[in-house]
């Protein structure tokens, strides 16, 4: 039997040869000495060409694993974790303090700071979460888990103490709401038939803005009663594991026919649903963003004379909440096209449309 078999390897072009292997020689040859050095005679452009690629590989490796990791928080919170980070570099610089690492007394002094700006709790608590996210990315321990974190988390309770915890919610577009929307963008062309069709769907299926513009076209199905629409992933669905949610046709604010209409006008077979478009309203291969989203919002109740503050890319979800709520769904049924963990946060949406129904005092007031 012979002592030379036949292996698969790379060549220095990176395609793929036949190369006998001697079983007396080992696999890669030692170009050094036994103190780390090349050996006499050697250079490293002898080395194998798998040594060669091998940073490469490393590299391409790491930047696979970096991308995973970022998919592990959405795209939004990423985007905020960013601008919190910048915020308190830029206030560690000022101040001549290192901010990375730093420590539980320098961040304990940074979220006094921002509640004297009258920064909402929330979001000083996302700024030092926002800390403690680039720590860890860095393999440093985050301030919140140092010694001496006891007064930082006793300065964020008196701050919530003292500032308050209520959350401050955008206004809902409910059916009635929407329905003015939809009078406020007139038009066939394009943008007012996108914008109608995207106010519609957003309500009706109760989506979040990023899952909004994450639909493509291939996640729509059309069926007698009306849409099935796929969220592939989404805040509650970090798995991506996806959920159906059915659409009815509906006769008032018709999210189908609304739809229908978009698509047929854009005539796109794949890719996103809900399109970019130019200055000049030519339709582009790119999806809107969740901030245009926000924007359509603000900028429609702001042509009805509607303070555009009180609203953003949360009120078209808030609307189908309120309007299902008024209209005495149940906090399960509401469940299945919200797709909230719990019902807590709908019953405060049933509490709400509730207030004035059979109230204590209707009888004598």
């Amino acid at each position: 039997m012979s002592d030379k078999v036949s292996y698969r390897s790379l060549d220095k072009r990176g395609g793929r040869g036949q190369k006998p292997l001697n079983m007396d020689e080992p696999l890669t040859p030692n170009l050094h000495d036994e103190n780390g050095r090349v050996a006499p005679g050697q250079t490293l452009s002898q080395a194998p060409t798998a040594e060669l690629l091998l940073p490469d590989i490393v590299n391409d490796e790491i930047e696979r694993a970096d991308a995973y990791a970022r998919a592990a928080r959405s795209n939004n919170t990423q985007r905020a974790y960013m601008a919190d980070w910048l915020i308190f570099t830029a206030w560690c610089a000022e101040r001549g303090e290192c901010p990375l690492p730093t420590d539980p007394e320098v961040v304990r002094r940074f979220v006094s700071w921002e509640a004297d700006r009258k920064r909402s709790p929330s979001t000083i608590e996302r700024r030092v979460a926002a800390i403690g996210h680039f720590h860890r990315a860095e393999n440093l321990v985050a301030p919140t888990a140092q010694p001496g974190a006891g007064k930082l988390r006793e300065t964020m309770a008196g701050i919530r103490a003292t500032l308050g915890t209520k959350k401050r919610q955008k206004s809902a577009a409910d059916a009635a709401i929407l329905q003015a929307m939809f009078d406020a963008i007139p038009g066939d062309g394009l943008r007012p038939v996108r914008d109608r069709a995207l106010l519609a769907i957003g309500m009706a299926a109760a989506l979040r803005r990023s899952e909004l513009v994450a639909l493509q076209v291939d996640d729509i199905a059309l069926v007698p009663e009306g849409l099935r629409i796929t969220i592939k992933a989404s805040k509650t669905d970090p798995t991506a594991q996806g959920v159906e949610i059915a659409v009815p046709e509906g006769t008032r604010l018709r999210p189908k026919a609304r739809l229908l209409e978009w698509m047929n006008l854009a005539a796109h077979t794949g890719g996103a649903l809900f399109r970019r478009l130019t200055r000049g309203d030519e339709l582009t291969g790119d999806g809107m963003s969740d901030r245009a989203v926000a924007r359509l919002v603000q900028g429609t109740a702001r042509k009805m004379g509607l303070d555009e503050r009180q609203f953003g890319g949360h009120s078209l979800r808030a609307g189908f909440l309120t309007e299902s709520a008024a209209r005495g769904a149940t906090v399960f049924k509401m469940q299945e096209v919200s797709r909230h963990k719990t019902v807590q946060i709908l019953s405060e949406y049933v509490r709400s449309a509730e207030k004035f129904k059979d109230h204590a005092g209707s009888g004598f007031l």
